[in-house]
């Protein structure tokens, strides 16, 4: 391993010693534990840690010194853990405040910690980036590193995040099963599938078809501008031509201005879901099933005699652990292990693990450590390259997100021999 040889390479008084500490954040995966299990098996046998712990519910853990020790947990139960998903430690949803970060190296003081790691999406880089600067302003030496993590899909400079292929499974998936379910009983399907800002995951509704005739027919993106009167020409297009008609749809479909359809149908209809907040001052886009209603009831309220219906994905999307992609378990517990192997290397004081594909051949990524700075905060659309037209996307979208789920298997129609006279 990498880390080894930097630690056989290094006097053992050059290398940073002390504990390490761990923790999870935001919204979870169902290869979250692979990465805290990768980390834990690269981090128990280090030199240069001395202990390693895991904080309950990330920072807000560390700032409480509620820890528990990962050292002493056997091997039998980390593999069962890994399989198991959401985080094992328990997430939190906290961007933390230069007080904030001075009691947790209070904690860190108290317990010599000198290794965090976070793992984690955009936010949780940044939340990294803001421990590494605060620990450096106090004079505490201290390596940072972040583990990717999002079923999003939207971190930058990674090629792609761990979480993103089990979620993109389960969400091709499940619209083939609506697909056979909409040919059995035709009507209008809207399925909502999470995606404030980018259309990763609702992208990967595409990755079950076999040809135009199989579902999803329509597929929306925040990528592009959301046109209510162009959607209902698409439906009648669609329903006029096949009978029938599935529809994916991101929760974060906007008009021209940024405003989300949500908000925009709400106010024109005097709905109270206008005003409608999450936990972030953010319009709250999904989880209520109020944006698949509002375009079931715009299909319903325009064309006539069509049976509509709607679903919203929701959290069963990232954690539902009977479709986890092989290939994103191993990455997922890979870039844990990295993240132990750059830290105490001591190339890099803070970084945040990537994955960069290798060109040519079959599919292989290896991992890189890049910049907290680069990923902390912004998010990653999709790029133009991978959509088509105004709804829909791309074989090189195709070509890039199919490895990542282990592949999806086509579904077969019965060959339908007429019976003779």
């Amino acid at each position: 391993m990498l880390g080894e040889w930097l630690l056989k390479s290094r006097p053992m008084s050059e290398i940073l010693q002390g504990a390490a500490v761990i923790g999870q954040s935001g919204g979870p995966t169902v290869v979250i534990n692979q990465s805290l299990v990768g980390f834990v098996q690269a981090a128990v046998p280090a030199e240069a840690i001395t202990a390693v712990y895991g904080a309950r519910h990330g920072v807000k853990g560390m700032m409480a010194g509620d820890l528990i020790d990962l050292g002493k947990e056997s091997d039998s139960t980390l593999e069962a853990v890994a399989k198991v998903p959401a985080a094992a430690l328990g997430s939190v949803r906290m961007k933390p405040t230069a007080e904030d970060v001075a009691k947790m190296i209070d904690t860190f003081r108290a317990k010599d910690i000198r290794y965090f790691f976070y793992i984690g999406g955009n936010d949780t880089a940044e939340t990294a980036h803001i421990v590494a600067e605060q620990s450096a302003a106090q004079g505490y030496d201290m390596r940072c590193f972040h583990i990717p993590k999002t079923i999003d899909n939207d971190l930058r400079v990674t090629d792609h995040c761990p979480g993103y292929g089990s979620a993109a499974r389960f969400v091709a998936h499940a619209f083939q099963g609506d697909d056979r379910d909409n040919r059995s009983l035709p009507g209008v399907k809207i399925n909502v599938v999470m995606g404030r800002h980018a259309g990763w995951l609702t992208a990967a509704s595409t990755l079950g078809r076999r040809h135009d005739e199989d579902g999803p027919h329509l597929v929306y993106l925040p990528e592009r501008v959301f046109d209510p009167e162009q959607f209902i020409q698409d439906v009648q297009e669609v329903y006029g031509r096949l009978g029938r008609c599935i529809v994916a749809v991101s929760e974060g479909i906007h008009d021209a201005d940024g405003k989300p359809f949500l908000q925009v149908y709400a106010e024109r209809s005097g709905s109270a879901m206008a005003g409608m907040q999450d936990s972030h001052g953010n319009v709250q886009l999904s989880g209520t099933g109020a944006l698949g209603d509002a375009l079931a009831n715009l299909v319903k309220e325009r064309i006539e005699g069509i049976r509509v219906r709607a679903d919203t994905f929701g959290y069963l999307q990232r954690s539902f652990p009977a479709d986890a992609s092989p290939i994103d378990q191993a990455e997922a517990r890979e870039v844990g292990r990295a993240a132990v192997e750059a830290a105490i290397g001591g190339e890099h004081q803070s970084g945040s693990i990537a994955l960069k594909r290798v060109e040519g051949g079959e599919y292989r990524c290896e991992t890189m450590v890049t910049p907290l700075s680069t990923v902390a905060k912004h998010t990653k659309d999709m790029p133009e390259e991978f959509l088509s037209g105004h709804q829909g996307v791309s074989q090189a979208f195709l070509d890039y997100a199919m490895p990542l789920t282990g592949g999806i298997t086509p579904m077969t129609d019965l060959e339908g021999h007429p019976v003779g006279s």
